[in-house]
């Protein structure tokens, strides 16, 4: 199982020297790194073998039985991290129809962040072909009274124990429990209907009970659940009434976590920009921010954004009066999105840890901005509010605390 289980394929995208070392613990087992497409190589210039012998595997997989079949149940999850002593899950389907990653979205299931169209079609292509999904996808839900996952740890004990092992590359460890007890399943759902019982919604974020539902908001892994709807969207077309209904690939399979888990922390994610000359970035940023400066009534007066950064030269701070978004992310990143379409040569990641910022961003012709933590308990509120995030806002954990590839679903 440890060399079964690898990190969600979208980590450690500036250090492929992480993905060459699980490429060589891999070597000759049978693994996930083998089922899926990280996007360290996205631009290796081999997507379409790559896609065809992910594919080609996955049906190794299941004729070779190196998949068990469970019957209908979910799995309760226990991750032990380098940061957490436990974060609390439970694996589940969702109905993509219910589901709109688009700006502005009113539906049941929503993104927390912005969406990036042109990461999707690779990760499309993917999945057209595959018989089963992996979920690297972490769903939120609001629930303070820790009614929906929390309980079911109480008789931990006497179910049945599905793994329980050590995680690869500092990921920690990792026990999975399933819950196929009809009364158990039953008392799950009723949990989440109380959640998004119309009176209980308007109550806890003080919006008028006509306000659209938003029950599951989604963490981590969106642009993963935006292929599978984006998948599902291509499949329908040919689908009859019933398919429609029926088909598998309606759903996928994601880690629902509790907001208020105490394993549960929020990690800003920060930017590391290449190829840059950093005087002329940072010019460029005050003058930008001066031009889209918030003006009139609307802004809370006296606001400054305070960004430190990183180069060749050392380190160094940038404020910006005035800004125009609330949140330090939403500033930053309307600047770096105008810079980047003015200047393509420049390019940009998204690190988490601030020690790989520091590493990337001291190197010649470099340059990284340290971002400040969100308020998890903030985000529904936010989200129903204001609408989904500005991308990349946060990230649940570090790198090595993300979800790991281990249960597979039939999607054909």
């Amino acid at each position: 199982m440890n060399k079964w289980a690898v990190v969600a394929c979208d980590q450690y995208t500036s250090e492929p020297e992480y993905w060459k070392e699980v490429e060589k613990l891999t070597k000759g087992s049978p693994s996930t790194f083998n089922i899926i497409f990280p996007e360290v190589y996205l631009e290796g210039g081999d997507s379409s073998s790559r896609i065809s012998d992910i594919n080609a595997t996955m049906k190794q997989y299941i004729d070779d039985r190196v998949l068990s079949e469970l019957d209908k149940c979910f799995i309760l999850t226990d991750r032990r991290t380098s940061h957490a002593q436990s974060r609390k899950g439970l694996i589940i389907a969702l109905d993509l129809e219910c589901y709109d990653y688009n700006k502005g979205s009113k539906a049941l299931i929503r993104a927390t962040e912005g969406t990036v169209l042109d990461r999707l079609p690779p990760r499309i292509k993917v999945r057209q072909d595959a018989p089963i999904e992996l979920p690297h996808i972490m769903v939120l839900i609001d629930d303070p009274g820790k009614t929906v996952i929390e309980p079911l740890f109480q008789k931990s004990a006497q179910l049945e124990k599905l793994y329980d092992f050590e995680l690869m590359m500092n990921g920690g460890h990792i026990k999975g429990y399933k819950i196929s007890d009809e009364k158990d399943m039953n008392s799950i759902a009723d949990a989440l209907s109380k959640l998004a019982q119309k009176d209980v919604f308007s109550g806890k974020y003080g919006v008028d009970a006509d306000k659209d539902l938003l029950l599951f908001a989604v963490g981590d892994g969106n642009h993963s659940l935006a292929s599978a709807k984006g998948h599902w969207e291509n499949l329908k077309k040919c689908l009859t009434p019933e398919q429609l209904e029926n088909h598998p690939a309606r759903y996928a399979l994601v880690e629902l976590v509790n907001v208020h888990d105490a394993g549960l922390v929020f990690e800003p994610i920060h930017r590391v920009l290449f190829n840059v000359g950093a005087d002329d970035l940072l010019r460029e940023f005050r003058a930008f921010s001066g031009k889209t400066a918030c003006q009139g009534s609307t802004c809370s007066g006296g606001t400054v954004h305070t960004f430190n950064y990183v180069t060749a030269a050392g380190k160094g701070t940038v404020s910006i009066e005035n800004p125009a978004s609330n949140l330090e992310v939403g500033t930053l990143q309307a600047f770096l999105d105008s810079y980047i379409k003015e200047h393509p040569q420049v390019k940009i990641d998204y690190i988490h840890g601030e020690d790989v910022v520091t590493k990337l961003g001291s190197q010649a012709g470099n340059m990284g901005f340290y971002l400040p933590p969100m308020n998890k308990t903030d985000l529904f509120k936010t989200v129903i509010l204001d609408g989904a995030l500005p991308r990349k806002t946060f990230s649940m954990g570090e790198a090595e605390e993300k979800r790991f590839y281990l249960e597979c679903r039939k999607i054909k």
